[in-house]
């Protein structure tokens, strides 16, 4: 009985070493597949399983595959494929014919077809020509044909004649016709006009009929009584006519007394009549402060 004891922890502390040993080279093991997964030097290729090597060698291969197609340096054209280096090609020749398309400086003009660069050409002069009608660079137009110089010219005389009708800063009045600047002024008072009916800064009074003064005299008493019935800092009461100072007192009697009944909101007692004062509660009394 006396030597059961001793011996059964032996047995405990020999298991519990060889796990704490399994456990550590495990965790080492399992280290070493991460530096090998991510490609760096402590990487011992010697102690991974076949089936781990098996699994690295494919996904350091799709890496490849990827750097290659991204045209990143890493990338190492001997480890493809025929048929992925088939894919690359094919890959890369459109890429670059669609930089070529759009103009970019990536695109290399010694690897397009014959047919390729006809539509390369074709893209790039009706993108000059746009450029020209919008007055950006690079424009060229020398390279343009007498219709399409026509075209140019009028397309900008157009876009000129609405930026002005807008009002945009980009309008250029130098350039307008006679008819043209007629059609710009009429804009421009249009434009005056609503501004003033509206109540917005740029309104230039001075430039308004008798008529359209009118209206927007009448549009600024209706939004002032609008201010006024809302309760608004900003309405000018002086400006009211008498049935309207009185229809906007009969509103507020109104709503200072549902106040007054029901608690909520502003309550001026001293404007009640005696008779609407006994339908309203008495003001609770203050309780007085305790002193100790």
């Amino acid at each position: 009985m006396k030597l059961g004891f001793p011996r059964s922890l032996w047995v405990i502390a020999a298991c519990l070493g060889s796990f704490l040993v399994a456990t550590a080279q495990s965790s080492e093991h399992d280290q070493n597949l991460s530096a090998c997964r991510n490609g760096w030097g402590s990487c011992d290729h010697s102690v991974l399983t076949p089936l781990e090597a098996h699994r690295l060698a494919l996904a350091d291969h799709q890496r490849n595959v990827v750097d290659c197609r991204n045209g990143w340096q890493a990338c190492d054209r001997s480890k493809l494929t025929p048929e992925e280096a088939g894919a690359l090609a094919v890959f890369a020749h459109q890429h670059n014919y669609f930089d070529c398309m759009n103009g970019w400086d990536e695109c290399d003009r010694s690897k397009l077809t014959p047919r390729e660069v006809t539509a390369v050409a074709a893209a790039e002069h009706r993108r000059n020509i746009s450029n020209c009608e919008y007055a950006e660079l690079p424009c060229d137009q020398s390279n343009l044909t007498q219709s399409e110089a026509d075209a140019v010219a009028s397309a900008r005389r157009q876009r000129n004649l609405s930026n002005c009708a807008e009002g945009l800063s980009s309008c250029d009045h130098s350039t307008l016709t006679s008819s043209e600047g007629v059609t710009v002024a009429a804009a421009e008072h249009q434009r005056n006009v609503w501004d003033c009916m509206e109540g917005w800064g740029p309104c230039n009074r001075s430039g308004l009929t008798n008529t359209e003064e009118s209206s927007v005299a009448a549009a600024e008493h209706r939004r002032n009584l609008s201010l006024c019935q809302a309760g608004a800092e900003s309405c000018d009461y002086s400006t009211l006519t008498a049935p309207e100072a009185s229809q906007l007192a009969l509103v507020e009697r109104q709503r200072n007394y549902t106040a007054c009944v029901k608690g909520y909101g502003y309550c001026d007692r001293s404007l009640l009549t005696p008779s609407e004062a006994s339908t309203v509660p008495s003001e609770p009394k203050p309780v007085p402060a305790k002193h100790e």
